[in-house]
């Protein structure tokens, strides 16, 4: 029989990190600079552990490469996708991720294009997103000349809002802002400003001013990706983002909700609520700050209650990257 894989994901330590992961999903957190959940995650740096039936205890990246039909025999060297909940208690550096040509050349990684749910956000809260130089010319000159304030882009956010950000995007989460991230399977970060900050033994982080400069988008335009809503019932199923590495949909479930698989596998995250997941005359219990995939060979399903979910699949092209 098929069932869902609910995964234990990696807690992550950062200079910026909080709290709140363990306040407001109960997480446990190993201190008060808990930064990231890497929730459902293959990546070296984090796997996310089953928890649950006959893959207990297994790991996702050793279920990507020993049983491969869990995921419709997709190709490729690395499950192509993480999902993240990233709690900035304080501001993240200015940053940009590679595309997959120059992260696999220069890293021997997968690049990274992502995008963010705002979960939270406290009043005046901000993000940077992208840059107002012209040309790189004008990019390398504001930032020789630390011209942060005329070169960076900064853009006000609520909870609920949704942004697309396409590698070499310029970007950064500021103070008070939770998000769930889903991104590439990918931990290259090019850090081109970090407010001068240094850690508890006095050390700064390293910056990577050339790689940013090679790989940023210049000028930068906002990307509108399409979105489509289907009513099902008193549920709203929203598709927030489709591209050739995911597509992320928003499920608000107020009643009994059939679903259809989409693609491969689909990633599911619990961020409001509780109900349940019905699969094959099975039921699990479903609850806020919850994690699981939908494998291969489950073709329908159905959820009830009153939940809040982040739902995504890979993209056509994500299985063909090694």
């Amino acid at each position: 029989m098929s069932e869902p894989l609910f995964l234990k994901g990696v807690l992550q330590e950062k200079i910026w990190g909080g709290d709140k992961l363990k306040k407001e999903f109960g997480y446990p957190s190993p201190s008060n600079k808990t930064g990231e959940l890497w929730a459902i995650s293959a990546h070296k740096n984090g796997p996310a552990t089953v928890s649950n039936g006959i893959y207990e205890g297994h790991t996702l990246d050793e279920l990507w490469k020993e049983h491969r039909e869990l995921f419709g025999n997709q190709e490729g060297e690395v499950f192509p996708l993480l999902t993240k909940i990233i709690d900035a208690t304080d501001d993240l550096s200015v940053q940009v991720h590679p595309d997959d040509a120059y992260g696999l050349e220069h890293e021997g990684e997968l690049g990274k294009t992502e995008c963010w749910y705002i979960i939270d956000a406290e009043e005046e809260a901000e993000i940077i997103f992208g840059h107002h130089a012209q040309t790189k010319e004008e990019f390398t000159r504001m930032i020789d000349e630390g011209q942060w304030t005329d070169l960076l882009r900064y853009v006000k956010v609520k909870a609920g809002d949704f942004f697309y950000v396409p590698s070499g995007t310029i970007h950064a989460i500021g103070s008070g802002i939770m998000i769930l991230e889903t991104q590439q399977s990918s931990d290259t970060t090019y850090r081109v400003y970090d407010y001068d900050r240094t850690d508890d033994e006095g050390n700064t982080r390293p910056l990577h001013i050339q790689q940013s400069i090679d790989v940023t988008t210049i000028p930068h335009t906002d990307p509108v990706p399409a979105q489509t809503i289907r009513n099902v019932g008193d549920s709203t199923l929203t598709t927030l983002v489709t591209n050739a590495f995911f597509t992320v949909q928003k499920w608000m479930i107020k009643e009994r909700t059939p679903f259809t698989a989409e693609g491969a596998y689909t990633l599911v995250s619990v961020l409001e609520g509780s109900g349940q997941l019905m699969i094959d005359g099975s039921s699990y219990n479903l609850n806020k700050g919850m994690h699981f995939i939908i494998p291969s060979g489950i073709s329908r399903w159905e959820i009830e209650g009153d939940l809040m979910i982040i739902a995504s699949v890979p993209g056509k092209e994500a299985d063909q990257l090694d």
